[in-house]
């Protein structure tokens, strides 16, 4: 099957598979958008290590799951990595299941997503991660916000990526801020939609999100069909231009 000629925009998990591949250690300049965001990642790190991995305000989690995330964000230079589509754990990602699907169309799939990070800016499902904890919506001081801070080099690097195809915005609001959608030539913001009418979120919709994007990539109809076809007890699927 070919792949569909439009990307989608995913988030990342919270949640993270721990460790990776000892061969592919992880540089600022790794992955698709290396070239473009590899000094502002290397800057985010070093900031991360200054300040021991980030204390449980900016990581926004205690105990066990802190002090994993201090000793990944002190260590990340050089780290083992694994492809972001096995690195990102949560319910999205465990429902769009990428595993499942026979390796030609995962590669052709993986080469179609595009994952927003407080860490890296913008990774292709693809590409090589390290594991750590920085949410797009965490304060990082001197940065501040990093959606905010992000915004503009992971606008341009999009752009630039996308290459005036359509770009499917499947993001919760916290992600949708670190882009600057007016400068994407083409985009379409595919919301969950419960059955009285209400755009949703939670549990129950990220795991149908997960399904959603697997019968964006599988259904062989147009994005908007696609779209209008999504079958779900719960929820349907709307586009909003």
């Amino acid at each position: 099957m070919n792949a569909p000629d439009f990307f989608v925009l995913l988030p990342p998990s919270e949640g993270k598979a721990e460790g990776g591949q000892a061969r592919t250690k992880w540089t600022p300049d790794s992955g698709v958008f290396g070239n473009s965001l590899g000094d502002y990642r290397a800057m985010v790190a070093n900031r991360l290590s200054a300040v021991k991995g980030g204390d449980a305000k900016l990581l926004g989690v205690k105990g066990a799951h802190l002090i994993r995330a201090q000793e990944a964000n002190q260590s990340l230079m050089g780290s083992p990595t694994l492809p972001a589509w096995q690195r990102y754990t949560g319910v999205v990602w465990d429902h769009l299941d990428l595993a499942s699907f026979g390796a030609p169309q995962r590669t052709a799939i993986l080469q179609r997503i595009f994952v927003p990070s407080g860490l890296m800016g913008i990774v292709r499902a693809d590409d090589p991660v390290p594991d750590y904890r920085l949410k797009m919506g965490a304060r990082l001081t001197p940065f501040g916000l990093m959606s905010t801070w992000w915004r503009d080099d992971l606008t341009e690097a999009l752009v630039l990526a996308a290459k005036k195809k359509v770009v499917v915005d499947v993001l919760p609001q916290e992600h949708r801020s670190a882009i600057s959608f007016s400068e994407l030539p083409q985009h379409v913001q595919v919301d969950l939609v419960s059955k009285k009418g209400s755009v949703v979120g939670g549990h129950n919709a990220k795991a149908a999100k997960g399904l959603l994007v697997r019968h964006l990539f599988t259904s062989g109809q147009s994005l908007e069909r696609s779209v209008a076809s999504f079958d779900h007890p719960e929820y349907t699927a709307t586009i909003s231009k």
